[in-house]
């Protein structure tokens, strides 16, 4: 079995917490779950765990429905690192590991991951069909010697976070709601590729970004944006959209750094999303695209003072 060989080579030094799930974009429920989490191993001096796929059970089970990702697999595990998870766990979601029984994928977690005990929330479930709800999680828990327990649902001004809510302010370009689920900013990360120039030409150079397949973005428009290169972070202006003043007819991702001389082609750019300056606009000429470009930037530098 395919999941077994992946678990085998995941040996942890003692008894583990588990939580299990995708953790697409790490949010703030995600943070809340994951903290008690890591309370609760130090509370029994255990190992927290984290269980995560790849990719998002979604793709496997409905590829007719494919979701936009908040944020890609290395920067979810990054993430989880950074909020001190001690063993992460990533298994291939396949149509194999779809039908274990939830008995059989919580034998193996036993077996392999040394699972003392489960944290999950109330609408959670795993194996074939969601079979292993909240009660059956407990029934098992009983006869296989392993905790269980459920959180309740972390909300927000009334709504429970959560990954799809996320992905409908993003893509109304409410930054500031999108900031206040995820618990930071919406981060893309994105090599810069080449590209027309045209932002060279008009005074203000941009570094277009090669967006992977699938990923979520802000709805299009110009935002206020702080860019990483390694240790340095720039103030920045990014646009998202067609271009229409040009009619590319293709939509890019192209962010402009303040205050920075130098070659970015091929640099690894981290870009977090502050703030929707405008929707993006048809201008009459290049002079005219050129003025309200000096404007954006001018509100970029008092939007991110203070903030790298």
């Amino acid at each position: 079995m395919a999941i077994e060989q992946e678990l085998i080579g995941i040996v942890p030094e003692k008894e583990t917490f588990l939580t299990i799930g995708v953790f697409d974009g790490v949010h703030a429920g995600h943070r809340y779950l994951i903290k008690r989490l890591n309370q609760r191993a130090r509370e029994e001096d255990l190992l927290s765990g984290v269980v995560t796929f790849n990719p998002h059970p979604q793709s496997i089970l409905h590829p007719r429905n494919q979701l936009l990702w908040l944020s890609s697999l290395e920067d979810r595990v990054k993430e989880l690192q950074e909020l001190g998870v001690a063993l992460i766990a990533v298994l291939s979601f396949t149509l194999e590991l779809a039908q274990l029984s939830a008995r059989e994928f919580v034998a193996l977690l036993k077996n392999y991951l040394k699972m003392h005990g489960l944290i999950i929330g109330p609408d959670f479930a795993l194996g074939r069909g969601g079979e292993g709800d909240a009660n059956l999680l407990r029934t098992l828990g009983q006869e296989m010697t392993f905790s269980v327990e459920i959180i309740p649902p972390f909300t927000i001004n009334g709504e429970i976070v959560r990954s799809t809510l996320i992905r409908r302010a993003l893509a109304q370009g409410d930054m500031m709601k999108v900031e206040k689920l995820m618990g930071r900013y919406f981060e893309l990360s994105a090599k810069v590729i080449s590209a027309d120039k045209r932002g060279q030409r008009l005074g203000f150079p941009t570094a277009n970004l090669d967006i992977r397949p699938g990923q979520a973005l802000p709805g299009s428009g110009v935002y206020a944006t702080i860019t990483q290169i390694g240790r340095k972070q720039f103030a920045s202006a990014t646009n998202i959209g067609l271009r229409p003043t040009f009619e590319t007819g293709k939509k890019t991702v192209e962010t402009h750094l303040l205050d920075y001389e130098g070659n970015l082609y091929g640099k690894e750019l981290q870009v977090k999303f502050i703030h929707k300056l405008r929707d993006e606009q048809r201008f009459a000429s290049s002079k005219e695209l050129k003025v309200q470009i000096k404007k954006d930037v001018e509100r970029v530098k008092i939007i991110t003072r203070g903030l790298k």
